[in-house]
């Protein structure tokens, strides 16, 4: 056997290790996304009581105290491990030990888990704390919640909804092609408002027509867990993008359209 022979032999056992690792790190970032997706659909008829078979307002009655420290502690274990392994530090640390281009998929398999958990051990406070007596204005009110659902995910793929879902990550591993560096932009929705996904989230947790005292918590501590995720995630920002990202939230408003920032 020749010199080349032997190296390209002693070559193609490790070129073919290398797709195969590719190759499942897509089928992984694949599972993931399909978990997610499978999560964000039950969170939408979990949150406004439509088709899924445990809702916010359904399930074991327990006494109300009991039922509200359960809930707290699962949001708190969502917005924990939502917002940790979100921060830049915390990904430096994390992809010593997972490999990068599937550390975007592994954050979102764990965030979908831990709501997957949330919507099957909470405990509904059923009582009623206002509920639309009109039908009309009902309606509207319903159409309002799944108008702030269709905000989410129109944001999402204004920006780039596979890369913020970890697809677009393991796609370019699988075919070798590098990932560019992140570039500042502000397409459509973001020019008038800096979070429109968390906008979105906020008119579909409080637009309901029956508000529950467990659709209230709820939606107050998710509210408050985004105004300080906006906070961590607009200091992410301002130390990858500088000025430009302090003169973007000079120009536009946090969540409000049209409302000059202050």
């Amino acid at each position: 056997m020749s010199q080349i022979e032997h190296q390209v032999h002693s070559i193609c056992p490790e070129v073919a290790g290398s797709r195969i690792s590719k190759f499942i790190a897509f089928l992984y970032g694949i599972t993931a996304y399909v978990v997610f997706f499978v999560t964000i659909l039950y969170a939408i008829g979990f949150v406004m009581g439509l088709v899924v078979p445990k809702t916010i307002d359904t399930g074991t009655a327990t006494p109300p105290l009991e039922a509200i420290i359960v809930n707290l502690l699962l949001m708190a274990l969502f917005a924990i491990q939502h917002s940790v392994m979100a921060r830049q530090g915390f990904k430096v640390w994390w992809t010593q030990f997972v490999p990068k281009p599937v550390e975007r998929s592994t954050y979102v398999l764990l965030a979908s888990l831990s709501l997957l958990l949330l919507f099957w051990q909470w405990r509904p406070l059923p009582a009623v704390i206002w509920e639309i007596q009109n039908p009309d204005l009902a309606v509207t009110v319903v159409t309002l919640a799944f108008a702030g659902w269709v905000l989410v995910f129109t944001s999402t793929f204004i920006i780039n909804h596979f890369e913020l879902f970890g697809l677009h990550q393991v796609t370019n591993h699988l075919v070798g092609k590098e990932a560019e560096a992140p570039r500042f932009k502000t397409p459509l929705l973001y020019k008038f408002v800096r979070h429109p996904i968390y906008l979105g989230f906020i008119i579909a947790f409080w637009a309901a027509p029956v508000m529950t005292a467990g659709h209230l918590l709820f939606a107050a501590v998710t509210t408050l867990y985004i105004f300080v995720g906006i906070a961590l995630e607009e200091r992410d920002l301002v130390a990858l993008f500088g000025d430009e990202y302090r003169q973007y939230k000079q120009r536009v408003s946090m969540l409000i359209p049209w409302r000059r920032s202050v």
